[in-house]
């Protein structure tokens, strides 16, 4: 399946109740040959108006993070576990993600990324079907599908605006998320 065919069946999703809700899908953004796949968990408010994933506030943080590694929004790949805003932004409940899951993995082989960098604890929880908490699961190097995929955690700029204290060890996640993939491991 090709770019245009996966996102018009992405538009016209109807797998679980979320399509009901949402204004639009939120389908991903940005380079389509991306060595950096940033993946989050789902659109909110923001995004759903306008149908591009991390447009706000944490949108904007994002931009910053990775400039500050030299990397512009335009030469990566931005996407979500989820394509459709859940009501109120409510977590993504897991029948939700498991019905987004194939979008996903479609996106990531049409991208063949070297590095997924997974932002937030639900997004790295569902990439890589795990519940460790997200404390735990920064510093090591994961692997998603059967590329293996090199997969590097850290906390979503969300959860970065509200807990500032906490942008020291997302500066980390980053340098070690460059230094995994400089080694090659991608």
């Amino acid at each position: 399946m090709d770019w245009e065919t996966l996102r018009r069946q992405v538009a016209g999703c109807t797998r679980c109740g979320l399509h009901t809700t949402r204004t639009q899908t939120v389908f991903g953004v940005g380079n389509e040959h991306a060595e950096w796949l940033v993946i989050g968990e789902a659109p909110g408010a923001d995004e759903d108006a306008q149908g591009e994933p991390f447009v706000g506030r944490a949108g904007q943080l994002l931009n910053n993070m990775l400039k500050a590694i030299g990397l512009e929004r335009s030469q990566v790949y931005i996407a979500n576990i989820l394509k459709c805003r859940p009501p109120n932004n409510r977590e993504p409940r897991p029948e939700e993600a498991t019905h987004c899951a194939p979008y996903l993995e479609r996106q990531v082989e049409l991208i063949t990324p070297r590095i997924i960098l997974a932002v937030g604890r639900i997004a790295a929880q569902n990439l890589l079907q795990t519940d460790t908490p997200i404390g735990r699961m920064r510093g090591r190097v994961y692997h998603y599908g059967p590329r293996a995929v090199p997969v590097v955690v850290t906390y979503h700029p969300a959860y970065l605006l509200r807990s500032p204290g906490e942008k020291r060890k997302a500066w980390s996640d980053l340098q070690f998320a460059q230094d995994v993939l400089a080694r090659g491991h991608g």
